[in-house]
């Protein structure tokens, strides 16, 4: 009865850092170590830029510096500063900023008085200082603790505040941040800001058109007609269609990029679909005409509600509080612009319809082939054969662990069978190939259903009719790295570039790193996933030890694996390129062979010979991530 006695001595009273480092998802979401856009450590960044935002909607500061270099990030703007007499409690007593006039701020980022707090909270180093009037006050912190304070002091700097920090690697395990994360956030920022000039480590980003300028930057090839763009108070839609498959949505709030959508998104596909049929005076199908659409749109609403801290999706019912709602409010200004530019551009319209026919024929065509290919995939004993599911899916939208939730696609029996050992049941799910996956490159998706293995895996992620309906927030290829893997890598990112490339654009899809080596003395092991790193354990080691050399996933024992899927596991994002064209891609590493490509694999393949005049290894020089 001891055990479960329920005392005063039980409670406790947490002071705001305290709290903040308990439980750092209540404030930022997951943690990560920065392999994922929306991982802690780039919140962090958001939380800081957000508030040079303001100050610029406000109309204050044009330009914002941010400089990122060693897990070290700065950000200076040039609006008002931070009241003087208020620096230190603004970053470091909760409940306290400016954004409580609702007058002011009505439309704000965020209005929780929490971002910079959490910040300092979850950082080893911090410091900030203001400057106003020809005055100037700093302080610093570690870990959410006043370090340092100065009096105020006279300078020559420009009005505005600045604000340094390391996040805390104790929170933050090897975190390292991705430039092409970073730039995708720069971008973001001056698509929704125009006349702001944000400067990233020396390089300027700017918009003239705004969410016209993003669909141009990252559309894949040519829009099928010039991108249609739309404006009013408190909305800004910018859309086309595209010549890939599915439907691909950039949307945001107050300036928040809503990565999972959320009613203004919803909005947009229903009315979209409305206008349309209205337009034409004909009852398509809604997929139809949402069918290869690229779209951007944007909001603002007083006091947002967010279904996360992160505020990731909008769960607003209405644009403002007693106000129209928001599907009423998105349908409206569809129906009056949308319509209008569509009389007035009778050639769009025309290549609209032509569009909408060309997809119903698609759709029609393909009926007959996917019933045939669900009644396979039923047959062929989906949990048991291929797929060894976890418990917990990205679709269980209450439990808390979905994030976490992983589809690992490996190659060979002894392979899946290390990972469905060593992997956690409740989140980790295991798809096993047998054999190379057929090159897709030049298909229609006709294959995907006619293929038994892209017909199962389609089936496993349950993205046939609606990629909201992942199951599996990240996809996972996991493959030997040696010629054979790396092939086979590549045919399954030609697979999910080839029809369904919002997975990686949503930041999906990822590459498991596994060791190459294993040194280890009687004392301690070092997993090497390099030859620096092997190099480098030999030293730390010395005196002789023993070196394995991994040539397999195959060979790594269950009991080893779990260290590779667990807390320190290694994920390589598969990222795209601001340039990349998916279809020029593909046709450089899947296409037909040429000088071009053969003349890449010498320079980039290499041999070596390891010190202790162990066979030779081949490997390649990879970037700092996957980038298609």
């Amino acid at each position: 009865m001891s055990e479960n006695q329920y005392t005063e001595d039980n409670i406790r009273s947490l002071d705001w850092k305290e709290h903040i480092r308990l439980r750092p998802g209540m404030y930022i979401g997951k943690l990560g170590d920065g392999a994922a856009a929306d991982d802690g450590i780039y919140i962090l960044v958001k939380e800081v830029i957000d508030n040079c935002i303001d100050e610029f909607v406000m109309g204050n500061g044009k330009r914002v510096d941010i400089k990122v270099k060693d897990g070290k990030v700065s950000v200076r703007d040039y609006g008002r500063g931070i009241p003087l007499g208020k620096v230190v409690e603004v970053v470091s007593r909760m409940n306290t900023g400016g954004k409580y006039d609702s007058k002011a701020f009505k439309k704000s980022v965020g209005l929780n008085g929490v971002g910079t707090k959490a910040v300092n909270a979850l950082s080893s180093h911090f410091q900030v200082y203001a400057v106003r009037d020809g005055q100037k006050k700093s302080a610093s912190f570690a870990m959410g603790d006043l370090v340092s304070e100065s009096e105020l002091e006279a300078t020559t700097e420009q009005n505005g505040t600045y604000v340094e920090f390391i996040p805390d690697e104790v929170v933050f395990k090897k975190f390292a941040y991705k430039t092409p994360y970073l730039q995708k956030m720069m971008w973001n920022y001056c698509y929704l800001n125009r006349g702001l000039s944000i400067y990233f480590n020396g390089e300027k980003f700017q918009s003239k058109d705004g969410l016209k300028d993003l669909l141009e930057n990252n559309m894949d090839g040519d829009p099928l007609y010039p991108i249609i763009h739309l404006e009013d108070e408190d909305i800004e839609v910018a859309f086309t269609h595209g010549r890939t498959y599915g439907e691909d949505y950039y949307s945001f709030v107050n300036g928040q990029h809503t990565t999972q959508g959320g009613t203004h998104q919803s909005a947009f596909r229903e009315s979209v679909a409305k206008v349309i049929r209205d337009f034409y005076n004909k009852n398509y199908e809604a997929s139809d005409i949402r069918q290869s659409i690229v779209a951007a749109i944007s909001v603002k609403v007083i006091e947002p509600v967010f279904e996360s801290q992160t505020k990731t999706k909008l769960g607003s019912l209405e644009i403002e509080p007693g106000g129209k709602s928001m599907r009423a409010f998105v349908n409206d200004f569809l129906k009056d612009k949308l319509d209008n530019y569509l009389h007035r551009n009778p050639e769009v319209a025309e290549t609209i319809e032509k569009k909408i026919k060309q997809a119903e024929r698609e759709r029609k065509e393909l009926a007959g082939i996917r019933k045939i290919a669900r009644e396979r995939s039923k047959k062929a004993s989906l949990h048991n054969k291929k797929l060894r599911d976890c418990r917990i899916h990205l679709t269980d939208l209450k439990d808390p662990r979905r994030e976490e939730t992983t589809l690992f696609i490996t190659e060979g029996d002894s392979a899946s069978g290390s990972i469905t050992k060593s992997r956690d049941v409740n989140t980790q799910a295991v798809f096993s190939l047998r054999g190379k996956p057929l090159n897709v490159y030049g298909l229609t998706k006709k294959v995907v259903y006619e293929n038994e293995e892209f017909n199962l895996v389609q089936a496993a992620l349950d993205i046939e009719e609606d990629l909201d309906n992942l199951r599996y927030n990240r996809i996972v290829i996991a493959t030997d790295a040696d010629v054979d893997g790396m092939h086979i890598r590549m045919l399954w990112l030609t697979f999910i570039l080839q029809f369904f490339t919002d997975l990686v654009k949503r930041n999906h899809v990822y590459v498991l790193q596994t060791p190459l080596f294993r040194v280890r003395n009687k004392k301690k092991t070092i997993y090497c996933y390099s030859e620096e790193e092997r190099r480098n354990a030999i030293q730390e080691l010395g005196k002789a030890p023993e070196i394995t050399r991994f040539k397999g996933l195959g060979e790594i024992s269950p009991d080893e694996f779990v260290h590779f899927i667990g807390a320190d596991i290694r994920l390589e994002p598969v990222l795209l390129s601001k340039e990349a064209s998916i279809d020029s891609i593909l046709s450089y590493f899947m296409g037909k062979n040429t000088p071009e490509r053969q003349d890449f694999i010498i320079e980039n393949l290499r041999v070596e010979k390891d010190e202790a005049g162990e066979a030779p290894i081949a490997t390649e020089d990879n970037s700092e991530q996957e980038v298609a």
